[in-house]
């Protein structure tokens, strides 16, 4: 009888090409169909984005409103082709995590061996922190983005040799949109900082072609010369960009705490858009694995970056809590150290036993699925049934769609970023929207009308239906006169 050789079979040898296309369907069905099951419905800020993003304009980004501009660009081209409904609130977001993910595990394959890269991508585009950001029509997801594609650029430029001119423009254009997000100009000032500082990213830059280095950095300084005259021109800008209102430092550290709460909280009891907690204990034990074990070779410029990382986005979450979503990326990195650490000690207690060490990756398999599930629960289930958490969303917009006849008056007691949210369902479909309450001579012109939020001073109309929403608090959203 023949002896099966392992290492002629077909699915060892194509084990890595069959991982990448399982983990690719997987990646995009959860990023695609996730947002529709969690969260459910639609928080303050996604809200304020699709109002600033409807207000994008030619003459309003001449007069300084650049702020996140081409997310809201995209967010608007989203909700003028497809309405006003949750999933192209959330489609650019969905479009963006897509890149963000397919680049997290390009980063992580060329940084690191295909079987560490392959688990550490999955438990990185697959956990609950990333899903949320996919699944959020906020600018938000930007934060993360940039920082991943320049880095995945910068060892492209480190990489290859003929092509190094062609990434550094690149890396220079992409540099310069991503100055349009808030606090990403400390992003850029850091890494500059740090391709001078590190020995091996300095030699590498030295190695770049003169004339193409030297005009790539003169664009990047040439709009940077623009924005900044721009700026001057409208401070209130400036300071949405660079600067968090009212600093002081009691107020900076109580940011840093608030931030990092949701990630690391494992009570739950947390008021927060993020559900807490983020980053699940096991797969924080990873990354402590992958961080001690970096210190052999720290100076290695993948070793290093996850731990500078950690202390910039530490720092910039000072300025923005939500920012501590950024720690999404060394989070990865160390997650894969960790994973080549485990892998490493294993196969050196069975240098030239095959068998040993297929029969090891089944443990790994059963521990790398519990992580995903258990994630992936807590992720869906959290954010529709943790009151902490679901009734930072509202789900108003779709109880209008569904209850809320064309024609109909809605009229609007909340603030004023609901009626400025609710005024766009106005100009795409045939609703029409008021803050005013109508009085006994509009009942010939006006015969049905509909209030969202609290219950409204006394309406010359008989009340005939009252729409309840799931959440547990403020249940009566929608009463239906007639």
């Amino acid at each position: 009888m023949k002896k099966i050789t392992i290492s002629k079979l077909f699915l060892y040898r194509h084990r890595y090409g069959i991982g990448y296309a399982l983990l690719f369907l997987a990646f995009v069905a959860l990023v695609f169909l996730t947002p529709l099951l969690s969260p459910d419905g639609l928080s303050t800020a996604e809200m304020e984005s699709v109002v600033a993003s409807h207000d994008v304009s030619f003459e309003s980004a001449m007069s300084g409103n650049i702020v996140d501009l081409p997310y809201h660009l995209l967010q608007k081209l989203s909700v003028t082709f497809l309405g006003l409904n949750a999933y192209a609130i959330k489609l650019p977001s969905i479009a963006i995590g897509l890149i963000l993910g397919i680049l997290l595990i390009l980063l992580l394959n060329r940084w690191f061996k295909n079987n560490v890269a392959i688990i550490s991508s999955i438990l990185t585009v697959l956990s609950a922190p990333f899903l949320y950001l996919a699944g959020s029509g906020t600018p938000l997801i930007m934060l993360v983005f940039w920082p991943t594609l320049l880095l995945w650029l910068g060892s492209k430029i480190n990489g290859k040799v003929l092509k190094k001119t062609f990434y550094a423009f690149l890396f220079a254009l992409f540099l310069i949109l991503s100055l349009f997000t808030p606090y990403m100009i400390y992003f850029a000032i850091f890494s500059v900082i740090y391709a001078f500082v590190h020995p091996h990213l300095r030699f590498m830059i030295k190695t770049l072609p003169k004339i193409p280095f030297i005009l790539a950095c003169l664009a990047v300084l040439g709009i940077i010369g623009y924005l900044g005259y721009e700026l001057i021109k409208y401070p209130t800008t400036l300071e949405e960009l660079f600067f968090m209102h009212d600093f002081s430092w009691g107020t900076f550290l109580n940011n840093i705490k608030d931030a990092f709460l949701p990630f690391f909280s494992w009570t739950g009891n947390i008021e927060s858009v993020f559900l807490a907690p983020m980053i699940g204990l096991a797969s924080l034990a990873l990354a402590i694995t992958g961080l001690i074990s970096t210190t052999k070779g720290f100076f290695a410029s993948r070793n290093s970056i996850a731990s500078v990382f950690i202390v910039f986005t530490i720092i910039i979450s000072g300025f923005r809590t939500d920012a501590a979503v950024l720690i999404i990326i060394p989070l990865a990195i160390l997650t894969a150290h960790g994973i080549r650490y485990i892998l490493e000690k294993w196969y050196g207690l069975f240098p030239e036993n095959p068998y040993a060490r297929v029969f090891g990756l089944i443990p790994i398999a059963v521990f790398l699925g519990l992580i995903l599930i258990a994630s992936y629960a807590h992720y869906v289930f959290g954010y529709r049934y943790n009151p902490m958490v679901a009734n930072e969303f509202t789900d108003d917009l779709a109880l209008i769609r569904e209850n809320i006849e064309p024609g109909t008056v809605l009229l609007i007691t909340g603030d004023t970023l609901e009626y400025d949210f609710y005024k766009i369902l106005e100009e795409k479909e045939n609703y029409t929207i008021s803050s005013d309450t109508p009085s006994s001579s509009d009942k010939e012109k006006i015969k049905k009308i509909a209030t969202l939020g609290k219950w409204p001073a006394r309406l010359p109309y008989d009340l005939s239906r009252i729409i309840t929403s799931s959440k547990s608090t403020n249940s009566d959203r929608i009463y239906l006169y007639e």
